[in-house]
């Protein structure tokens, strides 16, 4: 166990049945609970609670005030046949709940060597975070939820119970992906999606307005997201009359950015007329 420096008492409890390595660091207010595994290489943030059973191993950083519950498995190797052994991470923000049976990933060297998943997430039982994936704050992955490896998962987006997202794919910031759906091309920012394979929907409308949205920006957003989808014209052409009509509106500017960036997987589109 790692020492720590100040010169004040450290309160740090762990269960006698624990393990935990030699060259581990935690930090002040960690709590350790039955039978759980901590490896040489992790660092537990302050006041953050492993309830039992949990596994933290590889070069795994956990920040503060995060409650892992039991069976949980962070830090483990990369499901990746090119994976060798490298020395890769992965970095949790704070005030994350992370349940029963939650599993989180390592890097790969190709892919950049880190996963990283922000603060304030609630990762419900079963869902997995694959190699090398950048989850942003306050994500939601309800039970069963799996992002394959390489996502990019913004700020604020729910992932459906038994849905998967394919490798690779991004989710813009306050999206929703509905239950059971198989995602395999990129989600605008604030849009809904379900279905196998997942098709845009429409607009998270109950996400935006959970989250203070108000009824102008939401009406603008629902205007833009009729013309960017409309059935006349190419897409370009929509999308250049989307920026000269609403480039006062950051929300819908912040889609036009997503879906103007470079992107791996083509961009998920409705199945019908909007």
């Amino acid at each position: 166990m790692g020492s720590h420096g100040g010169g004040h008492a450290v309160s740090i409890e762990i269960h006698p049945t624990a393990i935990v390595a030699k060259g581990a660091e935690l930090a002040d207010g960690v709590s350790i609970g039955p039978f759980c595994v901590i490896g040489p290489s992790a660092k537990i943030g302050a006041d953050t609670i492993l309830a039992s059973h949990v596994v933290v191993e590889g070069s795994t950083e956990l920040g503060a005030r995060n409650r892992v519950h039991p069976f949980s498995v962070l830090g483990g190797p990369p499901q990746h046949t090119a994976y060798r052994g490298e020395d890769t991470q992965l970095i949790i923000g704070d005030d994350n709940v992370i349940r029963e049976h939650a599993t989180m990933n390592i890097g790969t060297v190709n892919g950049g060597g880190v996963t990283r998943v922000g603060s304030h997430g609630f990762f419900m039982i079963e869902s997995h975070v694959g190699h090398d994936c950048i989850v942003g704050d306050n994500v939601i992955l309800i039970k069963q939820a799996t992002l394959g490896g390489h996502c990019q998962i913004a700020d604020f987006v729910i992932v459906g119970g038994l849905a998967a997202v394919h490798q690779f794919t991004r989710v813009g910031r306050h999206a929703m992906i509905g239950g059971l759906a198989a995602v395999v091309k990129d989600v605008i920012p604030y849009g809904s999606v379900w279905g196998n394979h997942a098709h845009l929907e429409g607009l998270n409308l109950v996400g935006l307005k959970r989250r203070g949205f108000n009824r102008e920006t939401i009406n603008t957003l629902r205007a833009a997201y009729r013309l960017l989808f409309a059935d006349e014209g190419t897409f370009q052409e929509r999308l250049d009359d989307t920026v000269e009509t609403y480039s006062s509106s950051a929300e819908v500017m912040e889609i036009i950015d997503f879906i103007r960036a470079d992107a791996n997987r083509p961009l998920c589109l409705p199945e019908r007329e909007v």
